[in-house]
């Protein structure tokens, strides 16, 4: 019996892991598979990579938090940990059926919370810590990339415009004595350089959302002894590559196909500073939600971007054009200075004004960015999805005398 609950358990969290694996790798890898620099399979098997590295390195700190300091490991039975990893899946499962993705993380994070309440035995140290993190995370996203937006973007843009030329990436020169690696017919180093980045940059995510999200699949597993922590991370990343090969390929369809909407630079900045906090986070076993960091700092950028109508001295003297925050302030320049994948324009040409001297038509109002209500709903279910988790987790183990 404590087997086939055993077997019950593990294919809770290869369902959990295989979720989070297809809408994970279409946020890492859609702007590269988007634009045309990699392979569906290629996307799929760096994700599988980079997200086990980083579950095997950052991501056990997370493990040891969720398996271990909001609730005493000797909370977690089979049977608790069996029901704690449903209700992630059922959040996954909810959030598919809505349309907006929900934190596992914050979801996983609540369900535990509800069994320390039942039991009575929740850390409330580590919660308070947990919270104030994820209070402060996102804010901290807003204003890094309102900076970026405001001093940097329209110099970035000038520094990463390339355009894609026709053939491969990479030929084999054969002309010397071994075969070697050259530049494809019409390829810039230009060119190499900035999709090698943007190859990159996914593999970073991916490395960020394995070091946040494998614990997710596992870490009840781990905290109940059923699984050893190397074990159920190698268990957590086998299940994130087997969604990266098989659902994966249709969120990355969505991401890569709505890159009007998010100009790739812009993307590729987001994804920097979204990674770089979710990774810090994670190494200090911080578990944090990726999307509400993410959707924060597109908000930061396009305010930063806005803003730069007025200087800072116009806007305390109260004169000058206040500036108009417009979402589509990042496609400003992506007419004259495409990024990977795009055409027509070249870095040279595109240029830009002072912080001031920008008017407001010269931010057009393109496809929006985001859409307040939209970016308003998404974070009110991103908030509401780990307080059912909580309170229905609190209701089982408390009322429920099997558990």
């Amino acid at each position: 019996m404590v087997s086939a609950l055993l077997l019950v358990g593990l294919l809770v969290a290869v369902f959990v892991g295989f979720n989070i694996g297809g809408s994970s790798t279409g946020v890492a890898f859609g702007p590269a598979v988007g634009a045309g620099t990699i392979s569906k399979i290629g996307a799929a098997v760096l994700m599988t990579g980079f997200a086990l590295l980083g579950g095997v390195t950052v991501g056990t700190e997370v493990v040891k938090t969720l398996g271990g300091q909001i609730v005493p490991q000797s909370a977690f039975t089979l049977g608790t940990s069996i029901a704690v990893l449903f209700f992630i899946g059922f959040a996954l499962f909810l959030s598919n059926v809505v349309g907006v993705p929900a934190s596992t993380s914050m979801t996983a994070v609540g369900a535990i919370a509800g069994l320390g309440l039942a039991q009575g035995n929740l850390n409330w140290a580590e919660i308070g810590e947990i919270v104030s993190w994820w209070l402060f995370a996102p804010v901290l996203a807003f204003w890094v990339c309102g900076v970026i937006g405001r001093y940097f973007y329209p110099r970035l843009v000038e520094s990463f415009a390339i355009s894609q030329s026709e053939g491969s990436l990479l030929v084999l020169d054969r002309s010397g004595s071994m075969p070697w690696p050259a530049l494809g017919p019409g390829t810039t180093r230009r060119e190499f350089v900035g999709t090698l980045s943007v190859v990159g940059i996914g593999c970073y995510m991916a490395f960020s959302a394995g070091a946040s999200n494998v614990a997710n699949a596992v870490a009840p597993l781990v905290g109940s002894g059923s699984l050893g922590l190397y074990d159920g991370v190698l268990l957590g990343g086998a299940a994130i590559g087997l969604g990266a090969f098989t659902i994966a390929r249709r969120t990355m369809d969505t991401v890569g196909n709505d890159l009007t909407d998010l100009p790739i630079l812009a993307a590729l900045v987001v994804a920097v500073v979204s990674s770089t906090l979710v990774t810090v986070l994670s190494a200090l076993g911080v578990p944090a939600s990726f999307v509400i960091i993410a959707t924060m700092s597109i908000v930061g950028l396009g305010w930063g971007r806005a803003t730069r109508t007025a200087t800072i001295g116009d806007a305390v003297r109260g004169g000058g054009d206040q500036p108009a925050v417009s979402p589509g302030a990042l496609a400003a320049e992506s007419d004259d200075a495409p990024t990977v994948g795009g055409q027509g324009g070249t870095p040279e040409a595109t240029g830009h004004k002072a912080i001031g001297e920008e008017e407001p038509e010269d931010l057009p109002k393109a496809s929006d960015l985001f859409e307040p209500a939209t970016t308003a709903r998404v974070i009110l279910l991103q908030n509401i999805v780990p307080a059912i988790a909580t309170v229905a987790s609190y209701l089982l183990f408390r009322f429920v005398p099997v558990f």
